[in-house]
């Protein structure tokens, strides 16, 4: 299903010091992309190449149903990742549809820029 002109993909990210802010995706784009566009806190030093954890996010529990399930190289790059928990995801490996419009995150400690 493509995306009409009228059709907002909305992501809910979450800061790490709890400032939350909701963010217009464009189809097909990595949420990581998404919130470092927006100037958010998140290191993505790799840019979603899923050879780092650095775009950690904590995905919202009514979310986590609705995501692809990670990818074996994702929990890999998760093992190195700090503050892992059952919800971690890397927001590089997400991406943003019609059907992810309201996905709600937060990003994970460790994922800030130093």
């Amino acid at each position: 299903m493509s995306q009409t002109d009228d059709t907002e993909i909305i992501l809910n990210v979450t800061t790490q010091s709890g400032e939350k802010h909701e963010l217009v995706a464009l189809d097909g784009w990595r949420a990581m992309e998404v919130i470092r566009d927006y100037g958010l806190p998140i290191k993505a030093e790799c840019g979603g190449a899923c050879s780092c954890a650095t775009c950690h996010v904590y995905v919202d529990a009514k979310w986590q149903d609705k995501l692809f399930s990670p990818t074996e190289e994702e929990e890999d790059m998760l093992d190195e990742a700090f503050e892992v928990q059952e919800n971690s995801r890397l927001s590089c490996q997400i991406l943003m549809s019609e059907a992810l419009s309201g996905l709600s995150v937060t990003l994970a400690p460790g994922s800030e820029p130093e």
